[in-house]
């Protein structure tokens, strides 16, 4: 071993330590490298700045310099400053060039301005380049600047004003250089040059930033000087590049779609509108947006908000080129279909977590920018061109004439007479002179699309929807037109089009004859509710009433056929968009139906029957009810007077046995029965008793059968035993005594109508009162009991519902319930002076149980003047208040207490006057035949009795129809008969000969028919005596008088007198 261990370790010992030392070297080299740049780079940044410092000076020095700078000597400066330009540092320097740029320009020495440089070859290249970059500066600054601000506001008129300038060489005074004029041509492409780069460096998204801050406001933040510099500025850079697509894609999204922007132009700088024309914006905006997928493309970027933004400015420009808006329908109504049909995608019919509120919109799948709020009534204002009545006139100026033929169009007296009658004519095809019109002529292309686009308007922008429609029903002429025009397409007219469509499964009607169903019948809906009864039944406006009965017996075929024949299953999309197509139509057409036959049922002007459907077999129709096939099942809910009210009642009948069979109640229930009820009540206390008893029983046992008892003034139980008789009488006595206007529950209006009285409340439990009686009336219907109480129309209204529904106009029912008020509101509707002259708020003051109380009709309404603008709301919230408002807690109450037995969904297959007639029985006369076929006699009487023989000799020859309903009302309590005969009368109507005692009564036995003949036991009875009744039972007691004419006498004195029980 030539080494030992320890020098070994010395010898590593010696390498560390060199290793370290050379560390040690290269970590100084690195430090001193280090040290060596940082001074370099601080050097630099401090030679960069004292540069900077430096060059800022001199700037600053050029532009003080009281010294005028040559246009080369600008170019210079501008160019060195450039150099060590900062934009956030520099932003007044910057200023001060633009503007001393700008100065240049308005000297008469060419060699001042700043363009001088580029008229020279030397510097001609580097000018250009620096211009440009100016320019695009300026762009950027202008990005930044608050139009609201008043130092912005200046720099906003400096940048914009660089831009115009430079940009624009006819601008620029070329002709004080001599043989200027050879340079135009050159300038020229420069300027192009220069647009071209600026519209490649957010030229356009510049001005949109500025544009927005200043216009998205209540009031416009920009001059109109700065308004109108950037309009031209953008149309100018799209000239530049010769409004091809790019160019045109850039100024829809940034330019067209701007809230407002030609509304704000029309209003600030007017003039600038002119260069509008001249480039002529609008058709070209039109060729762009219908050609390939341009649209598809624009509405990606902008999506919903913004996309209505650039609709409205579109459909602004109607007003803004009038002649280029006439020569470019087509092209119009394709481009805004378009748009609507994309922004109606975004448009939800239900508030859903991914909706949100929108003006326009209402709720739509996109949230509202914040910046468009302000500007929302701006965009609203421009959409309305859109239905204004000059619009609509070219739009629809070929829809055919009202006359008939040129003579009748020149003479005004015969017009009229070509008016009268049209519909009718035109519905059941009586019209001779009917002209065919081909489908596919250019004419009726256009307002079928025209029709298209409305309905996509309707459906899209939903919180316009009345204002849309109140512009295209702007007179019954236009209406009458347009039914016209539809009638006279094709072979057979548009109308059996129509009809045969929906007759047949395997064809499909055209989107553009739906939408102008559509849209007629929406127009219609919206005008009919404005319409009160004096215009509608005296005037015949809109339409004469026997247009309106063509109208309606086409709509109700419609409507019957669409519901009857159209699919149920949604297999694939194309039959889910055929699907929702038919529903759209069948929603337009069904309101329009109901409301016409709502008119019909509360003031008839239609012929017996109309409403029927001769095609509907009733026999299949209640097999597929009681099936429960859906089209059976929606013809009842939706339409189900086109069933024959007897078959309607009929059902009704049904529904209510299904129910107590749900419930395990029987007819004829006895008195040991679980369900039956007693109840034992006072005779001069039924009200109250009745009301402490059954108000607290459960509903299910309130259906069962009832059992009274009756307890006289002196405590003592009545005789006799509740075979329904007794309860009937409990019922219509408790029902008597409830609606007795004393009691102050209900009053009466002029017509003897019963609605809720407004002071019910001086009873301290008014609302339990009203349920209660609600709920007595709800088990006499239930039972099949009629009661003579005769409601108020508007009041049946309200049972069913109607006041929740959009065909419900509040101002139709007014006069059933105040005639005054209603003369005073058509007074204010028809006031031909200043309606502020009369003092009318939106309120009223009421005297109140000797208070005066002072009633809004809307929030803040006392301080709401009654204008010419807003009177037909204020009409229709006056009446609205009056029938709903201060009576909606006892009718809630009571409409409660009924529902409990009447379903709604039940009472839906009525009318009004139908319900009515469910509560009180058929307004019909007496049918004596009928009344005689189901009479059953006791006490010897028999149908061939003579007495029996005379009796309904005298009812049905001697007496009128007032006495006839006497005589009904003196046996039964009710003057009108039952909806299904006396053959449903329950309890069934009988006779009895008072000269024979209960216990010898046989009925109409053998022997009792014998004696009846041969006078067997017959005593004499008083000729003194009257004919009494016991209606609880529908029971006459007649004696056996011996004279017919005593008969008469008698009979005629007792139902005359009311004589009953205590009359004898």
């Amino acid at each position: 071993m030539m080494f030992s261990s320890h020098d070994k370790t010395k010898k590593d010992a010696f390498v560390n330590r060199s290793k370290a030392a050379r560390d040690q070297r290269n970590l100084g080299k690195q430090q001193e490298k280090a040290a060596v740049k940082i001074q370099a780079i601080v050097r630099s940044y401090l030679v960069i700045v004292k540069l900077r410092n430096q060059i800022r000076n001199e700037t600053d020095n050029v532009l003080k310099s009281s010294a005028r700078l040559t246009g080369v000597g600008l170019f210079q400066a501008i160019r060195r400053f450039l150099f060590i330009f900062q934009e956030d540092k520099d932003k007044e320097r910057f200023h001060l060039i633009c503007k001393t740029c700008l100065e240049s320009m308005e000297d008469k020495n060419a060699k001042i301005w700043y363009i001088y440089p580029a008229l020279t070859k030397d510097w001609a290249l580097l000018w250009i380049t620096q211009l440009k970059i100016l320019l695009v500066i300026c762009c950027r600054y202008l990005k930044k600047l608050k139009p609201a601000s008043g130092s912005d506001s200046k720099l906003i008129s400096i940048y914009l004003g660089m831009i115009a300038k430079f940009t624009d060489c006819n601008s620029w005074n070329i002709s004080l250089i001599k043989g200027g004029e050879k340079w135009k041509p050159s300038l020229s492409l420069l300027c192009k040059s220069i647009l071209v780069h600026l519209e490649k460096n957010e030229f356009y998204s510049s001005l949109r930033d500025l544009t927005l801050s200043g216009l998205c406001r209540n009031d416009p933040a920009l001059r109109s000087t700065q308004l109108a510099a950037i309009l031209t500025l953008s149309l100018r850079v799209a000239e530049g590049s010769g409004f091809n697509e790019k160019s045109m894609k850039l100024f829809q999204l940034n330019m067209m779609s701007i809230p407002g922007l030609f509304l704000h132009v029309t209003n600030l700088s007017p003039q600038t509108l002119d260069l509008v024309k001249q480039y002529t914006l609008f058709s070209r905006s039109l060729q762009f947006l219908n050609t390939g997928n341009n649209w598809s493309s624009v509405f990606e970027t902008l999506r919903g908000n913004y996309s209505l933004c650039l609709l409205a400015n579109l459909i602004y420009f109607i007003d803004i080129d009038k002649e280029a808006f006439k020569s470019n329908i087509p092209e119009f109504l394709s481009g805004v279909t378009k748009i609507l049909a994309d922004l109606r995608s975004f448009v939800s019919k239900d508030k859903s977590s991914l909706a949100s509120w929108h003006p326009i919109f209402g709720w739509y799948k996109e949230t509202c920018d914040s910046q468009l709020n302000s500007s929302i009534r701006h965009v609203t204002k421009q959409l309305q061109v859109l239905w204004k009545r000059s619009t609509i006139e070219v739009l629809f100026q070929s829809l055919p004439p009202l006359q008939l033929d040129a003579e009748k169009a020149t003479a005004k007296n015969k017009a009229v007479d070509g008016r009268k009658k049209l519909l009718a004519r035109l519905i059941t095809g009586r019209f001779t002179s009917r002209q065919e019109t081909n489908l596919s002529s250019p004419e009726v292309v256009q307002i079928r699309n025209t029709c298209v686009m409305f309905e996509l308007v309707l459906n899209s922008l939903s919180q316009l929807k009345m204002d849309v429609l109140t512009g295209l029903s702007f007179n019954e002429e236009f209406l009458l037109r347009l039914l016209k025009f539809l009638q006279e397409l094709g072979p057979d007219g548009g109308l059996s089009l129509i009809l045969s469509y929906v007759s047949s499964e395997s064809s499909q009607m055209s989107t553009s004859i739906q939408s102008l169903l559509i849209l007629f019948c929406d127009c219609c809906s919206h005008l009919i509710p404005i319409v009160d009864d004096y215009e509608m039944y005296e005037q015949q406006k809109p339409f004469s009433l026997e247009d309106l009965t063509a109208l309606s017996g086409f709509l109700n075929t419609l409507n019957y056929k669409l519901l009857w024949n159209r699919p149920r299953a949604k297999k694939n999309a194309e039959m889910v968009n055929l699907l929702d197509n038919t529903d759209n139509m069948l929603s337009s057409v069904y309101q329009l139906l109901m409301l016409i036959y709502d008119r019909d049922s509360r003031r008839r002007f239609t012929p017996e029957n109309h409403w029927l459907i001769k095609e509907l077999k009733i026999s299949l129709f209640k097999s597929e009810l009681s099936t429960g096939k859906p089209r059976a099942i929606e013809i009842l809910q939706m339409i189900p007077h086109i069933v024959p009210h007897r078959e309607r009642v009929k059902i009704f009948r049904n529904l209510v046995q299904q129910d107590k069979m749900s419930l395990g109640i029987s007819n004829d229930q006895d008195d040991f029965s679980a369900s039956c009820i007693f109840v034992k009540v006072r005779r001069n206390q039924l009200l109250e008793d009745g009301y402490k008893q059954l108000s607290k029983i459960p509903i299910q046992k309130l259906k069962a059968t009832i059992k009274i008892k009756f307890v006289n003034e002196y405590g003592l139980d009545e005789a006799g035993i509740d075979q329904d008789g007794v309860f009937k009488e409990f019922l219509e006595e408790t029902i008597k005594q409830a609606f007795n206007p004393q009691l102050n529950l209900f009053k009466l209006t002029e017509n003897q109508r019963l609605y809720p009285s407004p002071t019910s409340c001086i009873h301290d439990n008014h609302l339990a009162l009203f349920e209660f009686v609600g709920k007595m009336l709800g088990k006499a219907v239930y039972e099949g009991i009629v009661v003579d109480v005769p409601f108020a129309p508007f009041f049946l209204s309200l049972l069913l519902s109607r006041q929740h529904s959009a065909l419900y106009s509040s101002i139709d029912e007014l006069p059933s319930f105040d005639p005054d008020l209603y003369k005073n509101l058509n007074y204010v509707k028809n006031y031909e002076g200043d309606l502020t002259d009369l003092g009318l708020t939106f309120s009223f003051d009421e005297d109140f149980l000797g208070k005066v109380i002072t009633h809004d009709l809307k929030p803040g309404g006392s301080c709401v003047d009654v204008t010419d603008e807003n009177k037909i709301s204020y009409i229709h919230l006056m009446a609205h208040y009056k029938m709903c408002v201060q009576l909606r807690d006892q009718s809630r109450a009571f409409f409660h207490g009924f529902r409990e037995f009447i379903q709604h969904d039940w009472l839906g297959i009525f009318s009004g006057p139908e319900l009515q007639k469910l509560i009180s029985g058929d307004s019909t006369s007496l049918d004596v035949s009928d009344l005689r076929a189901n009479t059953t006699y006791y006490g010897g009487y028999h149908n061939k009795h003579r007495v029996i023989n005379w009796l309904w000799e005298i009812v049905e020859k001697d007496f009128n129809e007032s006495e006839k309903s006497a005589f009904l009302k003196f046996v039964t309590s009710c003057s009108k008969p039952p909806l299904l005969g006396f053959a449903h009368l329950r309890p069934e109507f009988s006779i009895r000969c008072v000269e024979t005692t209960d216990d010898e009564d046989e009925g109409d036995s053998v022997g009792s028919v014998v004696r009846g003949f041969f006078n067997i036991g017959r005593r004499k009875v008083s000729a003194s005596r009257l004919p009494t009744s016991s209606t609880c039972f529908n029971l006459l007691k007649l004696p056996n008088y011996a004279r017919k004419e005593i008969l008469r006498e008698k009979l005629r004195y007792a139902i005359q007198s009311h004589s009953g029980f205590e009359l004898s």
